[in-house]
């Protein structure tokens, strides 16, 4: 599938891999759904870039909220080829310690929007995209997940963000196999250590030995490679049904 003259929506669009996505779709002659939670950061990149961008605030938790950004959105923009969903949480906090124990309630946060969340925007997507006009090889559109290496090395303190990443991993196989049917490929990428906004909170010495810690290159991941692999997804047909590891061939440590 090319992407110029098609229409993406992309679920935590606002910021970070999400954002870089917007802007990698737009530059190669793409439409684009923001869809996100954050107003000021989504409007902000909406008129940055320009008429081909159209914001809506959606909770991706929410069946009417995700519904009503998925009909909205291809109605203003003429149209649904894609989904790549961004839209992600995290808490650094242990099982049990002497002290407490994990919340439920934060546990059950990060189920919720990085799992449940994908599952939803998926399903109301994949929904619009089985009716599409098919090209030439028979495909009538793409979803691409956002997964982690967490999902596969999940780190002391990173219980619910890994379990809601595996989901992620889990769910992309079977989804594939069920879209064949209709024409439509199911991906997941699962980056390492990128540089963004939920990384603003640490000093740059912090981020540069975080970077380090990866085989090569030796830094943290940019936002632009994420989007340059969502790219080389989208355009290549072969790719279906698999999760890639976006990692610089880092494996994390217990902690």
């Amino acid at each position: 599938m090319q992407i110029k003259g098609k229409v993406f929506l992309v679920a935590g669009g606002a910021a970070g891999l999400g954002a870089s996505v917007c802007e990698m779709i737009i530059e190669y002659g793409g439409r684009v759904i923001i869809s996100d939670i954050n107003d000021q950061n989504g409007k902000k990149l909406s008129d940055k870039l320009g008429k081909n961008a159209y914001f809506i605030k959606t909770d991706v938790t929410s069946e009417e909220s995700a519904k009503r950004a998925v009909m909205e959105g291809k109605e203003k923009m003429g149209g649904l080829h894609g989904l790549i969903n961004c839209a992600r949480i995290g808490v650094a906090e242990r099982i049990v310690n002497k002290k407490s124990i994990h919340s439920l309630e934060h546990f059950s946060r990060v189920i919720q929007i990085n799992l449940v969340g994908t599952f939803n925007m998926l399903r109301l997507v994949g929904a619009e995209l089985q009716h599409n006009q098919e090209n030439e090889e028979g495909e009538r559109g793409i979803v691409i997940n956002t997964a982690s290496i967490a999902a596969y090395e999940g780190q002391v303190g990173q219980s619910a963000y890994s379990v809601s990443k595996s989901g992620v991993v889990g769910l992309t196989l079977p989804a594939a196999r069920e879209f064949a049917s209709f024409g439509v490929r199911v991906m997941a990428i699962a980056p390492g250590t990128f540089d963004t906004h939920h990384l603003d909170f640490l000093p740059k010495e912090a981020k540069n030995k975080l970077g380090e810690s990866t085989p090569f290159p030796k830094r943290l991941g940019q936002t632009e490679e994420f989007a340059m692999l969502v790219r080389q997804i989208i355009e290549n047909p072969m790719l279906n049904g698999e999760t890639i590891r976006l990692d610089g061939a880092l494996r994390m440590p217990p902690k």
